[in-house]
């Protein structure tokens, strides 16, 4: 980890990422204004979701809950009907009709049910296969070769994915059901009760300036401009909830990252009594949501005036508009509840934008911010602001660099113009101060530290292996961390044993199937030495070591190099060391010298380079370490 903290110099956010830092850039993107429009966030994450298997399932579910909803846009029909004929045998006296009515009500009620019943499970159903589909996308675009270690490194885009592909992909598809199935509905509804509305309100007649005007069915301008009014209003109280859920679901995204960071690395606050430190920064991060959370609140209460005092409001106007006509014998007692009955459907239809307001603000905030992490997933490997180091197979399956020049990415120089082949079989040890880039060249060979220049000639990713300071223990049984990245049954139960006695592991047998964290409960060495095993395992041909046995003591760290001459032998190996010994191992060393224009590589004096297997590069042609 030699030249991370450079990455300083490009900013707070890839610093933060570079660190290891998932919530890297969190402010600026959570807080950054919605500058993609509502259209191009729903094609990216239409096409996340169509780009699946999920296509014919969604849409055989779209259908049934379409299905759903034109029974139940009957039924209400049905019921607005049934309820003018109830009171007008109310309003008569005639019991002969009452009863027949009274049944017909549990028939009309039981048909509505069944069809609410199976609009819920099928939207549930939908919200599952939603999320699934967009979750799926997501995680196989994130896990695409190198993609989630260089993601970070893009900014305010990339950041939090782990908010992106749980928590705002849920919102998005629990939400995006939602609404839409409530629309459609508000729709169907509006259609069908308007021609209702309109057939059963009488025409209002006044004159104005003696010339008499009459307007058809007035109770339906009454109800859309009464809306109206309310989604205006609606639209101009309400619409900072918007950036504000943004900034709270960042701020949220913050506090559980600082919660997460503390929690894996306990032991060293502990050790360091840091404690009251790390509550200081989680009390700012936890003060950060509360405040968040308050201004979304007090923008929800002034909301409420609207929403709220809409709907009460709502009660008494139908009956008010349609009164006249009852009273001048225009309309039954009957009528009239038909006509309430009318307008309210269609007021619920037309308040629906109203009615869901807060909900359709948590919804574009998360869809932007899925939208976002998809628009990132699509640049990370398409960025033109810098130069790229282009990674290719070698035609010979060797390792080769091409006057490769390697730089963050602000542009400044790491490594300068390094040129170099290494041939089967050879040892190479690549050695320099802390910083001088060596870290950044293994991630160069593995493909994942793309900004650079020049051209870096790789052998077949089959027989590769690397292996980092901390090595990589996935969640599970420790027979699964042996066999990574292949499955656990890959390896006969002898051979994973026989790798684990091999390299001193054996008191570890009888836990072999037992599922723990295993990267807390083993020290850093036995890591290692994990690491190792899996290199008896898997047997590659071309290993890249990065301070590898770090943690091991000299005779452990011999007992492993011991197996690149027995199990491992004619395996090459480049490594980056600092400790002293591990000359006599390798057959070359190479040394990374800093300069003010970058890291040059140099051929140490008095340690000739040993050409064998065919070598034929030139290492930093003709210089010599001063």
């Amino acid at each position: 980890m030699d030249d991370r903290t450079r990455i300083a110099k490009t900013g707070p956010e890839e610093a933060s990422a570079g660190a290891g830092g998932p919530e890297a850039g969190t402010n600026g993107g959570a807080d950054a204004p919605h500058e993609a429009s509502l259209l191009h966030d729903g094609k990216t994450l239409l096409a996340d979701v169509l780009s699946g298997e999920d296509r014919r399932p969604l849409a055989l579910l779209a259908t049934g809950i379409v299905a759903a909803l034109v029974v139940n846009m009957i039924g209400q029909v049905q019921l607005n009907r049934w309820n003018g004929a109830f009171f007008d045998s109310i309003e008569a006296r005639d019991f002969g009709r009452f009863l027949p009515l009274f049944g017909m009500f549990f028939v009309i009620v039981a048909v509505l049910l069944a069809a609410v019943v199976a609009q819920t499970r099928l939207q549930e159903l939908f919200k599952i296969r939603l999320r699934g589909a967009l979750s799926r996308s997501l995680l196989d675009r994130w896990f695409e070769p190198g993609r989630a270690y260089r993601l970070p490194f893009m900014g305010p885009q990339g950041a939090a994915p782990d908010q992106r592909m749980q928590e705002d992909a849920r919102l998005c598809s629990d939400l995006t059901t939602e609404l839409s199935v409530g629309m459609l509905q508000a729709a169907m509804l509006l259609v069908t009760f308007i021609a209702v509305l309109w057939g059963l309100s009488p025409d209002l007649r006044f004159d104005v300036a003696g010339v008499a005007l009459v307007v058809p069915g007035y109770m339906v301008w009454i109800a859309i401009g009464y809306a109206g009014v309310g989604s205006c209003l609606t639209w101009i109280v309400g619409k900072r909830l918007i950036e504000l859920n943004t900034r709270r679901y960042a701020r949220e995204a913050e506090l559980r990252f600082a919660l997460v960071r503390v929690n894996e690395n306990a032991e060293g606050v502990a050790l360091y009594g840091g404690e009251k430190d790390e509550r200081r920064s989680l009390d700012a991060a936890l003060d950060a949501v509360l405040g968040a959370g308050r201004r979304v609140s007090l923008a929800l209460s002034r909301l409420t005036w609207i929403t709220s005092g809409y709907g009460w409001i709502a009660m008494v106007v139908p009956i008010i508009a349609a009164s006249p006509g009852f009273f001048m014998g225009e309309l039954t007692f009957g009528e009239l509840m038909m006509v309430v009955g009318a307008f309210h459907q269609v007021q619920t239809s037309l308040r629906w934008f109203v009615d869901n307001f807060p909900k359709i603000a948590d919804w574009r905030s998360a869809m932007h911010r899925a939208a976002m992490f998809s628009d990132a997933l699509a640049a990370v490997d398409e960025d033109a602001s810098a130069d790229r180091i282009v990674l290719e197979p070698h035609p010979d399956g060797l390792l080769s660099f091409e006057d490769v020049s390697i730089s963050l990415i602000d542009g400044s120089i790491v490594v300068d113009e390094a040129t170099a082949e290494i041939a089967h079989g050879e040892r190479v040890l690549l050695e320099g101060e802390s910083g001088s880039g060596k870290s950044t060249i293994f991630r160069v060979m593995a493909g994942l530290w793309p900004w650079g220049s020049g051209r870096v000639r790789v052998p077949p990713a089959a027989e590769r292996m690397f292996m980092p300071q901390r090595p990589y223990l996935p969640l599970g049984t420790l027979r699964a961390a042996l066999a990574y990245p292949a499955a656990p049954d890959a390896f006969p139960c002898e051979a994973i044993e026989a790798a684990l006695r091999r390299v001193g592991l054996e008191e570890l047998l009888p836990a072999l199937d037992r599922d723990e964290r295993w990267d807390k409960s083993l020290s850093l060495g036995q890591q290692q030495r994990v690491a190792f095993a899996r290199l008896v395992l898997h047997k590659p041909r071309w290993i890249f070591m990065d301070e590898a046995t770090s943690a091991l003591d000299d005779a452990n760290q011999a007992a492993m190099l011991r197996l690149f001459d027995e199990e491992l032998r004619g395996a090459t190996v480049l490594s980056i060391a600092h400790r002293a010994g591990l000359e006599s191992f390798h057959t070359r060393t190479l040394r990374l010298v800093k300069t003010p224009s970058g890291s040059k590589m140099f051929v140490p004096r008095g340690r000739p380079e040993i050409r064998r297997g065919g070598w034929r590069g030139i290492i930093g042609a003709d210089r010599a370490a001063p």
